[in-house]
């Protein structure tokens, strides 16, 4: 009987195996973002207290109920997260297992894990580290290729050739990296700054970030991180209507305009790395701004790459309906930073286990001839 793949033995074994997995995961979510190795040091440790955490300690979803969300040896609390990952990807493993064939399960197994990782690295970081998406982006090519259906779930007409599926495969990276590039880039065109001006001069400074945190820029209390101010070369801050403080505590009044790593002041030329400190006062400043990153862009391609262009263009949409119902929900304004690739890889999700039904259903009454 057990011979037989679709016994619910196998789908209890792609459970168990998912939320080791999921364990796996939790060290990459942690350590990937601050630049630590995933393998040293091998085993996982308390973030609190360092204290490394033995096999029995360690055992996935049950420890974290054991120990009731605790460290054993300081008594830190150990975040819901951790549980929640391991969890998360169990039941991901489990649905693709009862779902797909087997010939499919290994590479989508890959791919879930990874949109695990990287959307949990994004909600925690706001960064999606683009070397996860290139390994789901091979992942998705190869699973077009073993098993090209893949590649065209919501297409049942569609060749089914390793190398129609390689090539559906191709035109949907393309399709997703390059469509969400054009978005990002028309966005930035027309809403690629905020300009605020205030009745009177406020101050504002460059700070260093504490541990592995970046430079922010903070202006009347406001921190504004280095990163999501410079996404590109020609991204820069303006500064008027003050006066600036470099270094010696001189006063220069005019404007200031600050780039990733420079600073233009009485028409010179400074290296923010020179500067010891950098701060004065404005009443008018013009702030770079992103509505996306680039790893929305190749977190799109890999779902292109994976489910073809279809998916990408699925995901798209649904992760806007699911970041705006998430917005209201958690009573989000406007102006803060919403994570987008926890959506972007719901909305793959959602497609991989029914969604590329609606879209075959809406495609269908779309052109349905008019009689």
């Amino acid at each position: 009987m057990l011979l037989d793949l679709s016994h619910p033995f196998w789908t209890a074994v792609a459970f168990i195996f998912g939320a080791c997995v999921g364990s796996f995961l939790n060290v990459v979510i942690y350590r990937v973002p601050l630049g630590l190795s995933v393998n040293n040091p091998k085993r996982s440790f308390c973030p609190q207290c360092r204290y490394a955490i033995p096999m029995w300690e360690n055992i996935p979803l049950v420890s974290w109920l054991l120990l009731r969300g605790r460290c054993a040896n300081c008594g830190g609390p150990i975040a819901l997260r951790y549980f929640g990952v391991e969890l998360l990807t169990a039941l991901l493993f489990a649905a693709v297992w009862v779902v797909f064939p087997p010939i499919a399960t290994p590479l989508l197994f890959v791919c879930m894990a990874l949109l695990v990782a990287i959307s949990f690295i994004d909600a925690e970081h706001l960064i999606i580290p683009t070397v996860l998406t290139w390994i789901g982006t091979a992942a998705g090519v190869l699973g077009a290729v073993v098993w090209p259906r893949l590649s065209a779930l919501a297409e049942p007409l569609a060749p089914e050739t390793w190398q129609a599926g390689l090539a559906r495969s191709g035109v949907g990276w393309a399709a997703g990296f390059f469509g969400l590039w054009a978005v990002v880039l028309g966005g930035k065109a027309l809403f690629g700054k905020k300009i605020t001006r205030f009745p009177a001069p406020v101050a504002w400074e460059l700070r260093e970030g504490e541990g592995d945190e970046e430079l922010k820029f903070v202006i009347d209390g406001e921190e504004h991180l280095w990163g999501d101010l410079f996404f590109r070369k020609s991204d820069q801050l303006i500064l008027e209507g003050g006066q600036t403080c470099v270094d010696d505590g001189t006063a220069q009044p005019g404007s200031l305009v600050i780039r990733a790593t420079t600073i233009e002041l009485d028409g010179k030329t400074l290296t923010i790395e020179e500067l010891k400190n950098l701060s004065g006062t404005a009443s008018r400043v013009v702030i770079p701004r992103e509505a996306m990153g680039m790893g929305d862009i190749y977190l799109l391609g890999m779902l292109g790459a994976l489910f073809g262009w279809p998916a990408a263009a699925f995901a798209l949409f649904a992760g806007c309906i699911f970041a705006i119902i998430a917005a209201l929900v958690g009573r989000i304004g406007l102006g803060v930073h919403l994570p987008f690739g926890p959506f972007l890889g719901l909305g793959g999700v959602a497609w991989a286990f029914g969604g590329w039904r609606l879209w075959q259903w809406y495609m269908e009454v779309l052109l349905r001839p008019v009689l």
